[in-house]
């Protein structure tokens, strides 16, 4: 017993040892050092948060407050924050996981602390909400208008629960991934944090596509020697002629992520080594923040097209109109030794901090008289987030969250009012978005619109330097048709307000005319409108009492009901009694028996898919051996996806509470489509012919096919009907061994 106690007594200081060490690696991220003030907070709140969280574990194994320490020095090492924003990181799972109230941290630390506190914990008792993801995202947005670093605490916080996933169950990865990619990436690509934006992409994509993960890395790998010896090759007349024009830059050359290549693989439908930019250069000007970075960007940018020759279209200046999210860079592609297309990316040293750390180094520039009012984008897009926000009261935090999401990723268009003052709004925006940029009440009364002196119809897609005027009309109203026409959050938001307010007036006239209805049985309508409303088929009063303005609900329902006290009740009707089976069957043994030995078993939730009516989702076609989950439809049993179906990030990040684990049973002779997608050279008669004959001799039927050329270029959309993955698998193999092929791939 003494030798157990002694052997607890030295992994425990171990650990201490540990978390101080790690705390001393927090404290030595400071560029600058902290003020007696700021030190004392650093070290309260660490003695705040070990305390609290003494007895807490990881699910490494781990003591808890090695992570708000990480999530901490995230914060200042890889974001830049300051000594408040790492206090809060260090307290920010204090309230939420253990006693600690609100009021303490407040009465400890101060107002402003507990407020960011306050926006980093989860709300509770969500399990009635539609989605408690975006119901909590929501929150995050909301508390980060009052103070933004609550945003960037938790994308450290996601990062480094990201970088120590492995310790998670494989279906519990899967929705930190999906969550991630649909609400984390987009929302940190907006907000400017490209370092962890690429972090994120990279490592939800070797959770949700592995293998294709280890394929590109491994390939990358292999090449990294010879890149490194072009990309000395490229630069070294570039260094020298910079030497001699007096300007101090740096020259470097960066692997694109991982991401972006599997990206590219599957948007251009190419193979790995078809994709010419593997890499980039990057020249960083030193230079102080000021008029001349620009000049310098393109007196740069001549040196380089003096040396290499340029690809015209592919010049992209974002130095002179920086991206929505705040970058500012001049990228052009130039054709290299070897006939090799660069992508070459010049810019300064503040906008290569700004680049990779966002609306953080966007504080530290914030005074500086290189930023005029073009430049504010962080401050402009907050003032849209509030607005936005502040009239989101009538959707679902889904609803938000999905127009929230829609512009995140979304470059700008440059437009112009009548009097010239710019707006920018997303890609893909239109006319009537416009009118609900100017003010929402020029949107909701908007009749007409003129781009460039010329009538066009609202739903008119917007392009960069057009003109735009809107013409109102008070007694215009807004419709469901133009929810389909608009893209902004700001428009959608204000459209379904305006909706919803108009279909309240309705409700009104509803009421009163049920009332009436109602005069007969003496009851209220009040006690009673819920339950017809059900009754009647509608998803609620609102939507019945509308209906009932409209005309659209048949009263003669209503004969089914009669009063009891102030409710209506049913009608019994007696039935005639049926003639019922003598022998009792189980539910489980009627299942069974509709299931054929053909039918492939699912394990849904660790037991049979027999007491599950599950049905396999046409959207991604799984196919025996793909990993697989099973989610909970509203109306139409569960159904099976694919890890990697299209929907499966939005299902998993926004409804992972009708998610449940899935797995394949039994290995059973079964039939399953898969669809293929082959390109490559058209070499004329037979490529129909030697595609169908190397499938036949595989053993496999063609369920449909199709193929079309052009330009010596063909591409075939083949439907197979295969058993399993290795089936499936060793079919794309074979095909791919004709010389004529370029590329084979599975479709989601």
């Amino acid at each position: 017993m003494l030798q157990e106690a002694e052997i607890t007594i030295t992994v425990q200081d171990e650990e201490q040892a540990q978390v101080q060490v790690a705390f001393e690696r927090l404290m030595q991220a400071f560029k600058m050092p902290l003020t007696p003030a700021d030190e004392r907070i650093m070290r309260d709140a660490f003695d705040l948060a070990r305390n609290a969280h003494i007895e807490q574990r990881r699910k490494s194994g781990e003591p808890y407050i090695l992570h708000p320490i990480e999530v901490a020095r995230i914060c200042v090492e890889e974001i830049g924050l300051g000594p408040t924003a790492a206090a809060c990181a260090l307290l920010h799972d204090v309230v939420e996981d253990t006693s600690i109230s609100l009021d303490e941290i407040r009465e400890q630390f101060g107002d402003r602390v507990a407020r960011i506190v306050e926006g980093l914990t989860k709300l509770d008792e969500m399990k009635d909400k539609e989605s408690p993801q975006a119901e909590n995202i929501s929150k995050v947005l909301k508390a980060m208008l009052f103070d933004v670093r609550v945003v960037l605490i938790k994308m450290a916080d996601r990062l480094h629960n990201l970088r120590t996933i492995n310790s998670m169950a494989p279906s519990k990865q899967r929705k930190i991934s999906a969550e991630t990619s649909t609400i984390y990436a987009p929302l940190a690509h907006r907000l400017g944090l490209n370092a962890v934006k690429t972090e994120f992409q990279d490592i939800c994509l070797k959770i949700s596509h592995p293998e294709e993960y280890h394929d590109i890395a491994e390939q990358l790998a292999q090449t990294k020697r010879a890149r490194k010896e072009y990309i000395d090759i490229f630069t070294e007349p570039l260094q020298k002629s910079l030497k001699e024009v007096d300007i101090d830059a740096r020259i470097t050359g960066r692997p694109k992520s991982i991401y972006s290549i599997w990206n590219k693989i599957r948007s251009k439908n190419v193979p790995f080594e078809d994709i010419y930019d593997l890499f980039a250069i990057r020249i960083i000007i030193k230079t102080p923040p000021g008029a001349e970075e620009r000049l310098l960007c393109w007196h740069v940018y001549m040196i380089v097209t003096d040396q290499y020759k340029p690809i015209p279209e592919r010049l992209k200046d974002w130095v002179t109109n920086p991206k929505a999210n705040g970058y500012e860079s001049l990228h052009t592609t130039v054709i290299g030794p070897e006939g090799r297309y660069v992508e070459v990316q010049i810019r300064s040293e503040r906008m290569d901090e700004i680049a990779e750390r966002g609306f953080a180094a966007h504080w530290k520039y914030k005074g500086a008289m290189t930023l005029s009012s073009r430049a504010n984008t962080f401050d402009n897009w907050l003032a849209q987030v509030r607005e936005t926000l502040e009239t989101n009261d009538s959707a679902s935090a889904v609803e938000f969250l999905a127009d929230f999401q829609s512009e995140l990723f979304a470059e700008g268009v440059h437009v112009f009012t009548p009097k010239g003052e710019m707006k920018v709004l997303p890609d893909g925006a239109t006319a009537l978005d416009f009118a609900f940029n100017i003010h929402s009440d020029v949107g909701c009364t908007c009749q007409a619109v003129k781009v460039n002196s010329k009538l066009v119809p609202i739903g008119y897609l917007l392009q960069n330097g057009d003109q735009v005027q809107v013409i109102t009309n008070k007694n215009q109203k807004p419709s469901e048709d133009w929810l389909k026409i608009v893209r902004s959050s700001k428009a959608k938001t204000r459209i379904r307000a305006a909706l919803k307010e108009e279909k309240r007036n309705q409700a009104d006239l509803g009421k009163e005319t049920l009332e009436r209805k109602l005069k007969g049985y003496r009851v209220p309508v009040e006690e009673n409108a819920d339950m017809l409303a059900k009754h009647f088929g509608y998803p609620n009063r609102l939507e019945f009492l509308s209906a009932i303005s409209l005309g659209q609900v048949d009263f003669a329902g209503l004969k089914s009901f009669k009063a009891d006290g102030n409710k209506l009740v049913l009608i019994e009707i007696p039935r005639v009694a049926e003639v019922s089976e003598s022998i009792a069957v189980d539910p489980a043994t009627r299942l069974r028996g509709k299931v054929s030995d053909r039918t492939p078993q699912i394990i849904i939730n660790d037991e049979s898919g027999m007491y599950h009516a599950y049905t396999f989702a046409t959207c991604c076609n799984p196919v025996q051996g793909d990993a697989i989950f099973a989610y909970i439809t509203t109306n139409q049993g569960v159904k099976i996806h694919r890890m990697t179906c299209p929907n499966a990030d939005y299902l998993l990040a926004n409804y992972s509470y009708r998610v449940l684990k899935a797995s394949w049973g039994n290995t059973v002779k079964s039939e399953f489509v898969a669809n293929l997608l082959v390109t490559g050279i058209d070499i004329g008669p037979g490529v129909i012919n030697q595609l169908t004959n190397c499938i036949s001799a595989l053993g496999l039927n063609i369920r449909s096919f199709s193929i079309s050329a052009d330009g010596g270029y063909f591409e075939g959309k083949i439907a197979l009907i295969v058993s399993n993955t290795d089936q499936l698998n060793r079919t794309m193999m074979v095909l791919k061994e004709f010389e004529w092929v370029s590329n084979v791939m599975r479709q989601e």
